[in-house]
């Protein structure tokens, strides 16, 4: 059976469509838009109606697509923006009116647990998940996690706290993002050596990317790199300083990344820190993965 998850970040609107065959993806298409709802909050914390609209008609887009695509069943869930919002029930209905799908707003542990499920590695793993509006960070091993926590920093929002044009102010972004992981911290460090670590999300595609100055998308050689702490740190001296101009020249970076990116790898580098991770492996895996595996993959295991 061909299946699709679609899911309305804080940043992208991403899609995968998928075989479902015995216990395993099979397959995988996936499809990405840029659509920044957290960035259409306004100061009340309502999504704007303009981007309520953008946001069904680009669902509706990826509905027919994976349609066409031959899927089945088609689910659609959403992260942190949406979470936040204060006009979510009014998101939820025009997107049911105008798509007919159910949205399923994901709470901040669910969304780490689905993070993990897509894309930890098969013995003891660490994930870090770095959105646009939230971080997640889960622990554990195959289909059980131990622990996990939805942190209130993403490469949008933080990009909204603090522009960054130089090293010291990627420096003062990293010490903010190093404070808002302090309360938690202690939950993970002390296992750190025991986990091999996996970061998904775009901080860590366009970091790898950057750090071997390869094409974006250029997949083959991103997925499964390895970024340690020094070549995240040279990454960012390099880039924080890079007039946005400049930025868009570069065929590493993804255009629509450029503002945020070296936001996201602030949050990588005081994770890093916070953690004493000396490396961590890229997945372009994650929840998307992790959504349809609940669904349709852990019955057939167990």
């Amino acid at each position: 059976m061909k299946v699709a998850a679609i899911g309305i970040g804080s940043n992208s609107l991403r899609m995968l469509v998928a075989d479902v065959l015995e216990g395993k993806l099979h397959n995988p298409i996936r499809y990405r838009e840029g659509l920044r709802v957290f960035a259409a909050l306004d100061e009340r914390g309502n999504i704007s109606p303009e981007m309520i609209d953008k946001a069904c008609q680009s669902v509706l887009n990826f509905k027919l697509q994976a349609a066409a695509k031959g899927a089945e069943e088609i689910h659609l869930f959403a992260t942190s923006a949406t979470r936040d919002a204060a006009n979510q029930e009014q998101f939820i209905r025009a997107l049911e009116e105008s798509t007919k799908l159910k949205l399923d707003v994901c709470s901040g542990d669910k969304e780490a647990t689905l993070s993990f499920w897509g894309g930890a590695e098969n013995g003891p793993t660490g994930l870090i998940d770095i959105g646009g509006g939230s971080t997640e960070i889960a622990v554990g091993c195959g289909k059980t996690v131990n622990d996990a926590v939805s942190l209130q920093m993403g490469a949008v929002r933080l990009y909204r706290m603090r522009a960054i044009s130089s090293v010291q102010e990627a420096m003062e972004v990293t010490s903010i993002a190093s404070q808002i992981l302090e309360p938690v911290r202690e939950r993970f460090v002390s296992i750190c050596d025991e986990l091999t670590w996996v970061g998904v999300g775009g901080t860590f595609t366009t970091s790898a990317a950057l750090i071997q100055r390869i094409p974006w998308q250029e997949r083959g050689s991103i997925h499964g790199f390895s970024i340690s702490r020094q070549s995240l740190m040279d990454a960012i001296c390099y880039l924080a300083p890079m007039p946005m101009e400049e930025r868009l020249k570069l065929d590493c970076l993804q255009p629509h990344r450029a503002d945020i990116v070296v936001h996201g790898m602030c949050i990588l580098l005081a994770c890093m820190q916070a953690m004493n991770i000396p490396s961590i492996m890229v997945s372009e895996h994650g929840n998307l993965e992790g959504y349809l595996k609940e669904k349709y993959i852990f019955d057939y295991v167990d």
